[in-house]
């Protein structure tokens, strides 16, 4: 019998409303080039995982570190570290720093993160579809189509995957951005003023999209639905990957988390309990919000980079990034061969 390794982890619990990027200016004083594992390679180069610490970005909205756990996948040979943010774009900022190696983030903050100069790899791809990003009203709104945007102010988290659902809906209602009063909150803080009748709309994921339609009467305006590609990505540190013992506990861990993802994919109702637990929204909502979210595992291939490449030029278009991107030095299909069984496993479920 194999002996499992009992791993030793650091969990850090916050509320949803803790500033992403206030975490990440803390964090940003443990970067640099080094990853802090360097002592795990060995006189020969072999690497000693239970000397090497990982640190995980998560966000308690997607409770990577509970999916991780609820499906059996936590027993790691090395440390795993988990640093909680708001949504991904302050992750990303934390990776550009160095202050963690990989993090889970939408089809989005990578992009923002290449053009502001952060060296990564995006090394993990899947897609939940676009059913569980949302423009959201109030549910006695007179807002009925994306066209009705127009003159109305909406709040969406700048550089998340929800602006560009606001983005690709309004060019495809026709309607210029500059016609919308654009808010940028986060997610807590986007609740709040929708709660409150401070916004028209709210652009926002899931499970904040049945949060709001179970909890706050809000309706759902437009989902990204044939119109966002819906992915997600594990997304790690050029500093990260080149060095050898944190590029192999990265190797291990996206393994896991791939595992993880389809299990929670596969049993919706133990893991949405789970998601509950985790995030201290109620039963119904994580439920609802597992029945919109279909996993399909994807290669890091042509078709995810060209997709990508979409919407880094729509973004450039737009005059919203410092920069063009090509999105294909950001991509690193190392990991596929590893995941190839998943991708089949799951490759009925959605593309």
């Amino acid at each position: 019998m194999t002996r499992r390794t009992t791993p030793r982890t650091v969990r850090r619990r916050t509320a949803l409303a803790v500033a992403g990027a206030s975490m990440a200016l803390v964090l940003a004083g443990c970067g640099g080039e080094e990853t802090g594992n360097e002592a795990a390679v060995n006189d020969d180069g072999s690497v000693d995982l239970e000397q090497v610490t990982l640190i995980v970005g998560d966000q308690k909205s997607s409770s990577q570190q509970a999916m991780l756990e609820a499906a059996g996948e936590d027993d790691t040979p090395y440390d795993i570290q988990w640093e909680e943010f708001t949504s991904g774009p302050p992750m990303m900022e934390a990776l550009g720093t160095g202050a963690i190696h990989l993090g889970y983030v939408g089809n989005t903050p990578p992009i923002f993160a290449a053009a502001s100069g952060s060296e990564l790899k995006v090394v993990q791809a899947t897609t939940y579809t676009g059913l569980g990003d949302s423009i959201l009203v109030p549910k006695d709104s007179d807002l009925q189509s994306v066209e009705d945007l127009a003159g109305k102010t909406v709040a969406v988290a700048e550089g998340s995957s929800a602006n560009y659902n606001l983005l690709a809906q309004l060019r495809e209602a026709g309607v210029d951005l500059e016609e919308v009063e654009q808010r940028n909150l986060q997610p807590a803080d986007g609740l709040a003023a929708f709660s409150q009748g401070f916004i028209d709309a709210w652009v926002v994921w899931e499970p904040y999209v049945s949060q709001a339609v179970i909890e706050e009467d809000a309706r759902v305006l437009a989902d990204g639905e044939d119109v966002v590609n819906g992915m997600n990505f594990q997304v790690a540190s050029d500093v990260a990957l080149d060095d050898a013992a944190t590029e192999a506990a990265v190797e291990d861990y996206v393994q896991r988390i791939t595992r993880a993802q389809v299990w929670a994919s596969d049993n919706q109702q133990e893991w949405s309990e789970v998601w509950a637990e985790q995030t201290g929204l109620s039963p119904d909502v994580t439920l609802a919000a597992a029945k919109k979210r279909p996993l399909t595992v994807l290669p890091v291939d042509g078709e995810v980079v060209d997709s990508e490449q979409e919407i880094s030029d729509t973004f450039t278009d737009a005059d919203l990034l410092p920069e063009a991107v090509d999105v294909a030095d950001y991509f690193d299909g190392r990991y596929d061969e590893q995941l190839a069984p998943l991708v089949e496993e799951t490759a009925d479920n959605a593309r």
